[in-house]
């Protein structure tokens, strides 16, 4: 089916989730995940439809084609390990609106993260985006990453209700453990 960008428009974003198609979900999800960002949303939606044109029929999860044409720029994808980089990535998704997470420490110390991890960086920064009317989610990615975007916390039940269509397993930033 040939869809055109015309076919997603705004004003009808979120009408008949449980009917709607793959394609018409995640660009809904991408219109949460780039508040304010149409241009963003539709360079990913973009990429994310080239992407799935040179797959297999039914050889791919939805969110792991999202998550490919967001990172680091509207979502994240960070091994485990890597506490720096969650706080890189972070940091940079909150720039686009102005927005600074206090780490309650310095992340430019070697010691900051020595008793960090991963699930406390996240709980930080929900509760400073939460003060500011964002929301900071994370999805079930596998045991060795952390995954997520941020979306305003007025959308929390659009969000979910893609999600769950999505077959995406989100959690809100401050209940990762």
């Amino acid at each position: 089916m040939s869809v055109s960008d015309d076919d997603y428009d705004a004003d009808d974003a979120f009408d008949d989730i449980e009917d709607a198609s793959v394609e018409t979900l995640v660009w809904q999800l991408l219109q949460l995940i780039n508040p304010g960002d149409e241009d963003t949303a539709l360079q990913q939606f973009d990429d994310y439809r080239e992407t799935v044109a040179s797959m297999a029929e039914d050889s791919y999860e939805p969110v792991h084609m999202v998550a490919h044409v967001i990172d680091w720029r509207s979502g994240f994808h960070i091994d485990v390990g890597d506490s720096r980089a969650l706080v890189q990535v972070i940091d940079e998704l909150c720039a686009r609106w102005n927005l600074s997470i206090d780490w309650n420490g310095d992340p430019a110390d070697d010691d900051f993260f020595e008793d960090m991890d991963g699930a406390s960086l996240l709980g930080t920064a929900y509760d400073c985006l939460a003060e500011h009317g964002y929301t900071l989610w994370a999805w079930e990615a596998d045991n060795d990453s952390h995954a997520g975007w941020i979306t305003l916390t007025r959308d929390a039940e659009p969000m979910r209700e893609l999600a769950t269509a999505l077959g995406i397993n989100l959690r809100l930033g401050s209940e990762v453990s």
